[in-house]
């Protein structure tokens, strides 16, 4: 179905608007609040965007972060959010805590959840209590939401949600992607959403450096947002490749920690996280060491189910009988 919508868009040779086709901000909003209950956006505050990636690595810069500025991120944490800040050349804090920021005023704070890599949901009243931190200080708010449809153990929230934000979006931006929800890594679609006049700045810097979604992939993202069955089915297929990872892992021994939602699962065994890296290695498993995304995570490894159901059992089957 969403081969077919970009196949029949792709007569597109001219340029395409940054700021996106409006029927595919009005998908991005209906998205939001037929799924999510996020009612409270227009369409300009929607900006549909290559990848969440890029998005995610550019935004410090593009808002105007700099030398003397301090971006929070997660302890635990995909790595282009430091990266961004490298790239502005700001400073990066990693912290889950708000008290372990200390007195000096961050000039953008990163949520992820649910999380890469650990899976971990927050709940609303930690939500609602970043979201008053912030605008107590002026700092911007940005929610790395990718996962928001890969939960198995939870129910994880949106902060433009109303229980969360109350009713208002400023001062916040979320990130949404297609790539999980909709298994469409390849076609690069994403889209931010949040304060109009944060939306607005980026729109105005991305549109001098020609960051626009193609059109064929703008026909494909109504298409996907529009439909539920093929994430249901998506969803149904990830969850039955969990759980028999999940045993066997428990079988061989590991612990499992978080891992309530994403498309991961977050173990140790209570070494170093190369010794684990090994051990799975002379199993034909490769996984992911936890100091890739922290030093917290010295001792535990991200292992993905995205691997086909075969690999998936054939991973187990090395787990159980080694």
């Amino acid at each position: 179905m969403v081969q077919d919508a970009l196949a029949a868009a792709a007569d597109s040779p001219g340029y395409p608007l940054t700021v996106g086709r409006v029927e595919t901000r009005q998908a991005c909003l209906d998205w939001l609040a037929g799924s999510h209950g996020v009612s409270v956006l227009g369409l300009d505050q929607v900006l549909p965007v290559i990848g969440s990636k890029e998005l995610i690595a550019s935004l410090p810069l593009h808002l105007g972060i700099g030398p003397g500025d301090l971006v929070v991120h997660p302890a635990l944490a995909y790595p282009t959010y430091e990266v961004g800040t490298a790239l502005a050349g700001a400073r990066s804090l990693a912290a889950d805590s708000l008290t372990a920021i200390g007195p000096e005023v961050p000039a953008l704070l990163w949520l992820n959840s649910p999380s890469n890599p650990t899976g971990r949901v927050l709940g609303v009243e930690h939500l609602r209590k970043v979201v008053d931190w912030c605008r107590d200080r002026g700092t911007i708010l940005v929610s790395d939401e990718c996962y928001l449809e890969c939960a198995w153990e939870a129910d994880p929230v949106s902060v433009l949600h109303p229980s969360v934000c109350g009713g208002s979006a400023e001062g916040i931006l979320a990130v949404y992607s297609l790539s999980k929800r909709s298994n469409l890594a390849g076609y690069r679609c994403a889209f931010v959403a949040g304060d109009a006049a944060l939306v607005g700045e980026l729109l105005a810097v991305r549109k001098n450096l020609g960051l626009q979604m193609p059109g064929p992939q703008q026909h494909a993202m109504v298409a996907a947002l529009g439909d539920t069955a093929h994430v249901a089915e998506q969803h149904a297929r990830y969850a039955a490749r969990r759980t028999v990872l999940r045993e066997g892992l428990l079988a061989a021994g590991f612990q499992v920690e978080h891992s309530e939602a994403s498309l991961y699962l977050w173990v140790t065994r209570g070494e170093d996280c190369w010794d684990t890296v090994s051990w799975l290695a002379e199993r034909g498993i490769l996984a992911a060491p936890g100091v890739f995304y922290g030093a917290a995570g010295s001792q535990h490894v991200r292992v993905a189910f995205t691997a086909t159901d075969e690999r998936v059992d054939a991973a187990v089957a090395r787990l159980t009988t080694a």
